[in-house]
């Protein structure tokens, strides 16, 4: 690679190292808020979590599907166009964090593909940590050699991507769905489920967020040991949501009082009833509200909140 090419000023060495410093929690989490950002968010928050000090926002992304090709495009829409509009928008009004929950890579991983999701992470990089969780379309090796250190403290699960995220009222535990490159179907697998069961007694009373790519239905691209999983989280009442991606639609469902939020996809969708975009998550002890921010497709539900109540 050369080490000459500009971005912005920054040398494509010095850019990769920060932005792989970004992706790798190095920057600390610092709640910006102001009275007026306050009052502007009140409708959007839970009831019981008015105060800011016992709220965080958060930048939820998924199925970015970013190519090499900054001009590839699917369905007419332009991947790499609306991944660079959502972070413009992220960054105009910085939240606390972002997480993606995988398919960052538009087909089987390419290392010019997170190559180009780096780039189009200027507007945020060394402001705000990004935590990833894989998908079917990402190569955990290409995106472990492109970001070198990523976000969180990961436990050792071999061959799987694992983030855990102190995330001020809330932890985030981001899980490795991704079976095999290109193949549809996600596994968590037998070990990473085992760890989920250690680790989540030694968790403090924080309300627990689990995120990974696959969607939950019954269909044979889906989450294939989703059973076994919901046999792990649901007595544990800490757990009281599922973020997840791969449908490329949006919703909202529950399992046994766990939420259950299916986000949009930022690349493209699959079918015209479907918003393109991502959600800002404000998040408290008692609840959340979710936010639509669409950039294209059914934009019917832009701006409106989804407020959920956590279950006891």
């Amino acid at each position: 690679m050369s080490q000459g090419v500009q971005y912005d000023g920054i040398t494509r060495r010095r850019f990769l190292t920060v932005a792989a410093a970004a992706v790798g929690g190095v920057i600390a989490l610092t709640p910006r808020w102001s009275a007026a950002q306050d009052q502007k968010k009140e409708d959007a928050t839970p009831e019981g979590s008015r105060s800011a000090s016992q709220l965080t926002r958060w930048a939820f992304l998924s199925d970015t599907h970013i190519a090499g090709d900054p001009e590839d495009k699917y369905r007419g829409f332009y991947p790499y166009r609306n991944l660079q509009k959502a972070f413009t928008q992220i960054a105009s009004d910085l939240p606390e964090g972002l997480v993606v929950t995988g398919d960052v890579a538009r087909l089987t991983g390419q290392m010019e593909d997170y190559e180009n999701f780096q780039k189009l992470l200027l507007p945020v990089v060394g402001r705000r940590p990004l935590y990833v969780a894989l998908g079917n379309h990402d190569d955990r090796d290409h995106f472990l050699d492109v970001f070198e250190s990523p976000a969180g403290r990961r436990p050792a699960v071999k061959g799987k991507h694992i983030v855990t995220v102190d995330a001020g009222p809330v932890r985030f535990i981001l899980l490795d769905s991704l079976f095999a490159t290109n193949v549809t179907m996600g596994l968590l697998g037998k070990a990473q489920r085992a760890w989920l069961q250690r680790y989540l007694p030694t968790c403090d009373d924080k309300p627990v967020i689990l995120f990974f790519h696959h969607s939950l239905r019954d269909e044979d691209g889906d989450l294939q040991d989703l059973p076994r999983l919901f046999d792990i989280i649901k007595p544990v009442p800490r757990v009281k949501a599922i973020v997840y991606g791969h449908s490329h639609e949006y919703g909202f469902s529950d399992f046994e009082g766990i939420h259950l939020i299916n986000l949009p996809a930022v690349g493209f969708n699959f079918g015209d009833d479907q918003p393109i975009g991502w959600v800002e998550a404000r998040l408290g002890s008692e609840g959340g509200a979710f936010v639509l921010h669409a950039l294209g497709g059914n934009q019917d539900q832009d701006g409106r909140a989804k407020e959920l109540r956590w279950r006891s």
